[in-house]
């Protein structure tokens, strides 16, 4: 097991606190560890290591940055079975799964490190005789990366990579839920020699650590991924010392199913998307819209592919489909709104119930029929493996339906017709849409939704520069003849 202890400036510091948090295996609910809750003078000293580490580290050519990253990358490939075990052990991940989080982290990190080379400004033509005006990519400073316990290993590289590759340095918060990979990820980098400083994690409580961090003085960006309340809590406490954020918040995704559909892959599809991490993914199909003309066959092939999906405790059972929800509060409201939802009108045609395990937060594979867009399990965050289906009459319903909720994250659309797709995907109000195929995003695309899911995104160009902000510097080079200087109100000088 690693060592659970704060990461400060290079070293691993004890925390002698009383108040420990304790971390327990959700397919069993046996407790495996227990973290300190970092208290503020904790948060203080990372930021102030942070602070202190930045400006050399922004100076470093943006190729030695990345090194560090790839090297650290490089690290995590050596210890993947390790790290797979330690996310399913506290996650319920199962481990095919937690080795695709652990091999796809090293290659995010691989993939923004690549960016060391490529980060551009702009030359803007002056009104002025002999001045040239550019626009350079600068680091924002010191940054917080609070992250969620669904996919808490990826979401460390999502922060870090492009963070440092940009020149910031960076204090961690994992969540309290699933903590040890990052303590693990703390050893790997700290094997690396990172200059002291640039990388930092502190553990602890959202309510606690997670707050000091997001109302820090010293912290110039905020990037969180997790629920929209949590999120509302951040950007708060972030206001009052005007610190940007960078927010992934909730989903409700919908699938849209037209007549037209591919119905072999749009339930292959759906089905991936719906129990990937046992629907415990921002993207996930939250919501299905069916046409008509289809929705009896699709229903039918889509229960019988669901009734398939197999479950249990991803250590123990080393072939199954999903593990358990990550803790009882979870599996409780999953339960809740299936209950809320069956006493709606819909029908529960597969599950509906939780799994009869002697322990473990495990909930049965399950779709309900009859849904209509106006009630709960339509329009709130389910997480959790259960599928609601409507039937719709056409595209526009669809569309309008879809749009008739306050998440903006992910979409997904199964026709054969490019002229409807095209026309549809145009008309979702979602960041993300994917067409004939599961929802699972690329390194190099934008992960970023609308609405209540969130401002700014991750991945790719743009998701880069997010962690970089842009000077503008005036170059006076010759005074162009006998001008001399402007002064406030000549041509070409604007005063705000």
């Amino acid at each position: 097991m690693p060592r659970n202890t704060h990461y400060i400036d290079g070293r691993f510091v004890e925390d002698r606190t009383s108040d420990r948090i304790a971390v327990y295996n959700p397919a069993t609910a046996e407790q495996i560890a227990e973290i300190p809750d970092g208290p503020a003078e904790i948060v203080d000293a990372a930021v102030d290591a942070a602070r202190k580490a930045q400006l050399a580290w922004s100076e470093l050519p943006p190729i030695e940055r990345a090194g560090y990253v790839k090297a650290i990358a490089e690290k995590i490939r050596g210890k993947v079975d390790v790290l797979a075990e330690t996310i399913s052990r506290e996650q319920g991940k199962i481990l095919s799964l937690a080795r695709g989080e652990v091999l796809g982290m090293a290659g995010l990190m691989d993939y923004m490190a690549e960016w060391a080379r490529r980060i551009e400004g702009e030359i803007i033509a002056s009104d002025r005789k002999g001045e040239t005006i550019y626009l350079n990519r600068v680091p924002i400073g010191v940054v917080a990366g609070i992250l969620p316990w669904n996919f808490p290993f990826y979401l460390i590289g999502r922060k870090l990579a492009p963070a440092l590759v940009a020149g910031n340095t960076i204090v961690i918060k994992p969540s309290e839920e699933t903590p040890l990979n990052a303590f693990l990820f703390a050893e790997l980098a700290d094997e690396v020699g990172l200059p002291k400083g640039v990388f930092n994690m502190v553990s602890g409580r959202g309510r606690t650590t997670g707050a000091t961090l997001s109302g820090h003085p010293g912290i110039d960006l905020v990037s969180f991924t997790g629920s929209v309340p949590t999120g509302v809590a951040i950007m708060e406490a972030a206001a009052k010392n005007l610190t940007r954020v960078n927010l992934e918040l909730g989903g409700k995704a919908p699938a849209i199913v037209l007549k037209d559909a591919d119905l072999d892959l749009a339930v292959e599809a759906i089905t991936a998307s719906r129990v990937i991490n046992t629907g415990q993914v921002c993207n996930c199909a939250e919501r299905i819209f069916v046409e008509r003309q289809v929705a009896d066959e699709f229903t039918e092939r889509f229960v019988k592919r669901m009734a398939a999906v197999t479950y249990g405790d991803p250590i123990a059972e080393r072939t199954v489909d999903m593990g358990p929800l990550v803790n009882a509060v979870q599996l409780d409201k999953v339960e809740a709104m299936v209950d809320r939802a069956r006493e709606a009108g819909a029908s529960v045609v597969l599950g509906g119930k939780r799994a009869e395990r002697n322990r473990g937060h495990h909930y049965e594979p399950t779709v309900l029929t009859g849904c209509t867009p106006d009630m709960e399990i339509m329009r709130k965050e389910i997480f959790g493996p259960v599928a609601p289906v409507a039937v719709v009459e056409d595209a526009d319903e669809a569309v309008h339906y879809a749009n008739d909720t306050e998440y903006g994250l992910t979409s997904s659309l199964y026709t054969q017709d490019l002229n409807k797709a095209m026309r549809v995907t145009r008309r979702l109000q979602f960041g993300e849409t994917y067409i004939n195929r599961e929802n699972g995003e690329a390194y190099q695309g934008f992960h970023a939704g609308r609405k209540k899911s969130g401002i700014g995104g991750a991945d790719g160009k743009h998701g880069f520069y997010e962690y970089m902000e842009t000077q503008a510097v005036y170059i006076q080079h010759g005074w162009g003849g006998n001008d001399g200087p402007a002064v406030p109100g000549q041509k070409g000088m604007i005063c705000t």
